[in-house]
């Protein structure tokens, strides 16, 4: 997923930001393989970001703290903004998506991958990621290419889950990872649940 949304856009030499980094694998990944200039890993967890700057060490990697709705960075000091899974989340889009703009660069791009439930609500964000002003350079429906990799990785996923979770947890704990037959397998297969990736440029002016 990080490689497939980081490669719709060059980031060789440029300063990246992820906002919702977690754990921070994705980042180190995108950091080590597709050369940035700088990547920085934003999480709203103290916990994640102390983690996370503790197993990934690059020398053009760091996470730190901070909100989606209040990026601590400068205005226009960033080339792309990545952002995966993360902003169904978010107590404000709209907050979210003003503050990506203004920390862009103009022609910055913000790369991004999410779900929603229902139809009505991915029109919904999309409405909202037009009327941030930014142009849509693409968008695309990934729903079928997310349940086919749910499935082709099933069984490792599985063999993780008896390896390493308690007994008692291993049902609660396989629906958060959502495998094959969890709701969120089933509601993407049964297209309620939509996942869409977006490729969003910022004006030069």
């Amino acid at each position: 997923m990080y490689h497939y949304l980081a490669s719709k856009v060059s980031l060789e030499g440029k300063r990246v930001l992820e906002v919702g980094s977690g754990r921070g694998g994705g980042a180190k990944y995108i950091a080590g393989a597709l050369k940035p200039m700088f990547y920085t890993g934003l999480d709203l967890a103290q916990s994640a970001v102390d983690l996370a700057s503790k197993i990934h060490v690059l020398p053009n990697l760091k996470f730190i703290q901070g909100t989606a709705e209040n990026i601590p960075l400068a205005d226009n000091s960033v080339d792309v903004v990545i952002n995966v899974e993360s902003s169904h989340a978010y107590g404000s889009v709209a907050k979210f998506l003003s503050e990506v703009k203004r920390v862009l660069k103009p022609g910055g791009f913000l790369l991004l991958v999410d779900f929603r439930n229902e139809k009505a609500n991915m029109e919904i964000f999309r409405q909202e990621l037009w009327q941030t002003g930014m142009e849509l350079i693409s968008e695309e429906d990934i729903g079928d290419n997310v349940v086919q990799a749910i499935e082709a990785e099933d069984e490792a996923k599985r063999e993780r889950i008896n390896k390493l979770i308690p007994k008692k947890w291993q049902k609660l704990f396989s629906e958060f990872a959502g495998v094959a037959g969890s709701r969120f397998h089933r509601t993407l297969k049964e297209k309620t649940r939509l996942y869409y990736r977006f490729v969003l440029r910022k004006k030069q002016s």
